[in-house]
């Protein structure tokens, strides 16, 4: 990736987390905290890896993403929206009722691939889409993002052990690990132990990228993963719940809570200040 090319998906990381909460506000529900720590890992997916767009989707051979961690919609959408799945107007129908952009994302939502939301889920359907791609003798990539939070269930660990067994080396997961979830940090609710170590144990590839909100990192993980063969992959990414806005940044009570007008004046302040800091 060329240093003009992560000038320019940092930019519009920047406009992505401004425009996801001004919505936000507007509407008053949804999930800040972590469509902001996922930000940079959906970017790098969605522009500049995944073989998708709004002329491929009835093509199998495309790509695919799951957003499994379904309550960053808000981020998701946003950046359906910039491939031009849908107008960036539609984005201002958030979670109203007749809206094909509801609060988790939904099969109605052009671009959305498995209808996600129940915790864990979404991850046993993205491997059957792996595994019957593979079936069919595609070469095409699955990417399912998942949130820390999420992998307290089990359902994920019995997806683990199948991804393993069936060897499905074009499942990419990518771990959106910030540490918080809906009722705290992470170690305090349910502490998972050395997630490197676990996943091995369960017979992945994994890869830790220290900063999850560097899209070159992340490009660079994603590409180490394809080019491995025989086991699925894992990239572990640390990020920052509520990334970019101080108040936010880490703060579990920022999961789903409506942003007051006092707040989002000072979060846009923030995002302003980080991008021309």
């Amino acid at each position: 990736m060329t240093r003009e090319r992560k000038t320019e998906l940092d930019s519009m990381c920047a406009e992505f987390r401004k425009d996801v909460l001004s919505v936000l506000h507007s509407i008053q529900t949804g999930h800040p905290g972590g469509s902001l720590s996922v930000c940079e890992i959906l970017a790098a997916i969605y522009m500049e890896k995944a073989n998708i767009n709004p002329n491929n989707l009835k093509d199998p051979n495309r790509d695919k993403v799951v957003l499994s961690k379904g309550h960053a919609a808000p981020m998701l959408y946003r950046i359906l929206a910039e491939k031009g799945f849908f107008p960036l107007g539609d984005m201002k129908s958030l979670r109203q009722i007749g809206s094909h952009l509801q609060g988790h994302p939904s099969l109605h939502t052009p671009g959305v691939e498995v209808t996600s939301g129940p915790l864990g889920c979404a991850y046993a359907a993205a491997l059957g889409i792996a595994l019957a791609d593979r079936l069919d003798g595609r070469e095409s990539y699955v990417y399912v993002v998942l949130g820390d939070g999420e992998i307290n269930e089990g359902v994920i660990w019995e997806t683990c052990m199948n991804a393993s067994k069936q060897k499905a080396d074009r499942m990419i997961s990518i771990l959106d690990w910030n540490g918080v979830q809906l009722d705290g940090d992470t170690s305090e609710i349910m502490p998972m132990g050395d997630l490197e170590e676990k996943f091995r144990a369960f017979g992945y590839n994994t890869i830790f990228v220290r900063n999850g909100h560097d899209v070159r990192s992340l490009c660079d993980a994603i590409d180490a993963a394809k080019a491995f063969r025989g086991k699925p992959s894992i990239i572990l990414a640390k990020t920052v719940k509520g990334r970019g806005v101080s108040f936010m940044e880490g703060k579990s009570s920022w999961h789903g809570r409506p942003i007051d007008r006092e707040s989002y004046d000072t979060a846009m302040r923030d995002l302003e200040e980080r991008a021309h800091g």
